[in-house]
């Protein structure tokens, strides 16, 4: 029988209730259809094989969970947790004290990449799940019955999936290499740092002179802030293609500015006028010490590329590990453009790639 705990005091007595299991099986539900960050609608958990719904809006601190969630003792399970993570953030800020992520488990016991919860759950238990569910208003109350079985779906199998790939981890010795992958999804997710240099993800912006593309980071800079204290999608305030398009020519005016500017949802009286004086503000010298945008690769660095992907691919195949997990393209990527060891790569990757992805860039 799965509990619905919508009171602080239930939840302190659920918590309690349950023997100190040193395995909890998480998942959340969340909306994320009009604002910066994610509505946590909904946390489902499973402590030795009884599971409960908390009512996620009505339990506020969550003091009871969390206090178990931070346990150094007890082991976190969860299915692609990044998002949850992120979502959870309010209540968990620095994220559980260890963590199981399945998915990622899955990918490196060899069972291909990014599968899903219902995916994984077929292929190692042999039970078909329901999907119907997975777009459903998770903040309407009262939830349906539909609504509560595939809550409750999410978290029960956790436990069975962690005792199996666990075994398969253990076997080929990748254990350790998901811990640090999951200390590392922890510490990018819960610890996260707004990009203080936005400008040099528009390659497309790479021919801008410096001064342009100082000013480009100074309205990304202020979209930013603005999507975060406003709590609206960047690109309500902003789109990409808008931003582009007012750096690239500032408006005269304020006229010029609403006309140019019709149809972004949140970019409202207040903001077109903190803007307009951002563009046409001149730049100051502290303002044009920037990081440039990474130009594009060139034929060589491309072809040079093109082959370290193919020594990525013969490793991955050698080990069964997909490609992706291994060493994604924009690692590559970082590594032509800086000439600096990512720091992604650091760890059990590095053994693997150094000294072929080095040896490939002294040759080429």
């Amino acid at each position: 029988m799965n509990e619905w705990i919508d009171e602080a005091a239930a939840l302190g007595v659920w918590i309690a209730r349950q023997p100190p299991h040193k395995l909890i099986g998480m998942d959340t539900e969340f909306m994320r259809t009009d604002t910066f960050r994610p509505k946590l609608a909904l946390i489902q958990a499973n402590l030795g094989s009884a599971i409960a719904l908390f009512d996620a809006p009505k339990l506020g601190a969550h003091t009871a969970l969390v206090a178990r969630l931070r346990d150094p003792g007890c082991m976190c399970v969860m299915h692609s947790a990044s998002e949850d993570l992120e979502a959870l953030t309010p209540i968990l800020p620095d994220g559980p004290a260890a963590l199981f992520d399945t998915q990622i488990a899955a990918s490196m016991a060899g069972l291909g990449p990014g599968l899903s919860y219902q995916k994984l759950v077929a292929l190692l238990v042999g039970v078909d799940l329901p999907k119907a569910e997975t777009r459903s208003d998770w903040l309407q109350r009262p939830l349906t019955a539909a609504q509560l079985d595939y809550a409750a779906q999410d978290v029960a199998w956790l436990p069975e999936l962690h005792a199996r790939l666990a075994v398969k981890l253990d076997t080929l010795g990748r254990s350790d290499w998901l811990t640090e992958d999951c200390e590392r999804l922890i510490e990018r997710i819960c610890h996260a740092q707004p990009d203080t240099q936005p400008q040099r993800a528009f390659r497309g912006a790479a021919d801008w002179p410096p001064e342009q593309q100082a000013l480009l980071r100074r309205v990304l800079l202020w979209r930013d802030a603005s999507a975060r204290t406003l709590d609206k999608p960047r690109s309500w305030i902003l789109d990409d293609s808008h931003t582009l398009n007012l750096v690239a020519q500032p408006p005269r005016d304020s006229n010029e500015l609403f006309e140019r500017s019709k149809g972004l949802r949140a970019l409202r009286s207040a903001q077109r006028q903190e803007l307009l004086a951002l563009l046409q503000a001149p730049l100051s010298a502290d303002e044009l010490q920037i990081a440039p945008i990474p130009a594009p690769l060139t034929s060589q660095e491309k072809r040079l590329l093109a082959t370290m992907r193919d020594d990525v691919a013969a490793i991955a195949a050698r080990l069964e590990l997909p490609e992706s997990l291994l060493c994604p393209r924009r690692h590559l990527e970082v590594l032509l453009g800086e000439r600096t060891w990512p720091a992604a790569l650091e760890g059990w990757r590095k053994p693997l790639l150094h000294d072929v992805l080095l040896g490939r860039m002294a040759v080429g």
